[in-house]
């Protein structure tokens, strides 16, 4: 089994529950951590299931480690040691949500953007202040969260430093929910266990046409020629039909 420094990971049969541990750091991206991070993205890649991302200790994650970001240079830059990682997390098979309460900032913030679906605790903060320290979000924020929310907004964010409360996020619909932070964990297993009562082979065909660059009609016709062959859809849609007539 392996073992993780900077990250608590629990699997289940249809999940896995990983939890961001740097307590000494908020939660602080460093460079061991995304090498665990990598870990995990092996275990979903090779085994298709959710991903259900949280941080420690009252926070996500501060931002990346500035102290090693600090020591790189243009060859670490053009290596993408955290932009890799984040489309990797954003490629994996299955759904991913982000449990975010207190600060997710910097690297942080461009971890939950990378994940499917985000959660909000009441004091949860989301922003990308990189500019302040000399540099840009490098690690897909400049163009990811423009598409996660109106332009305005990221440019607010961005440029002008604004960092998103729990109720901005919701109203740029950068989260999905506010709930109280005892019941951030619940909330998300719910909405896992909804996700988890579709088909696992739909969810990931869906995921991979809504994120394929330029999609065409002829995707769509792809993917659900696949779907239609499969005796889960007639299945499904056998129980479907017999409930309805039986109501």
């Amino acid at each position: 089994m392996t073992s993780y420094r900077t990250l608590r990971v629990e699997e289940r049969d249809d999940r896995v529950i990983v939890t961001l541990d740097r307590p000494q750091a908020r939660n602080a991206i460093n460079a061991e951590m995304i090498g665990e991070l990598h870990l995990v993205c092996e275990l979903l890649e090779q085994h298709p299931r959710f991903l259900l991302l949280s941080g420690a200790h009252a926070n996500f994650a501060g931002g990346a480690d500035i102290a090693e970001l600090r020591e790189r240079g243009s060859t670490e830059a053009l290596q993408g040691i955290n932009s890799r990682l984040f489309e990797r997390v954003r490629r994996l098979p299955m759904p991913t949500v982000a449990v975010v309460d207190g600060y997710a900032l910097g690297g942080g913030a461009e971890l939950t953007y990378a994940c499917d679906l985000r959660i909000a605790g009441p004091k949860a903060v989301f922003g990308n202040p990189e500019p302040g320290l000399g540099i840009l979000a490098g690690a897909g924020a400049c163009w990811r969260l423009r598409e996660l929310v109106a332009e305005s907004v990221a440019k607010q964010v961005l440029l002008a430093g604004r960092n998103l409360d729990a109720p901005a996020a919701l109203a740029a619909g950068l989260v999905m929910d506010v709930v109280a932070s005892e019941e951030l964990l619940p909330t998300a297993h719910r909405l896992l266990d909804r996700m988890a009562k579709s088909s696992p082979v739909a969810l990931q065909l869906t995921k991979r046409v809504m994120d394929a660059p330029n999609a065409h009609p002829l995707v769509d016709d792809l993917a659900q020629a696949v779907l239609f062959d499969r005796t889960d859809k007639n299945e499904r849609m056998n129980t479907f039909l017999n409930r309805r007539s039986s109501s």
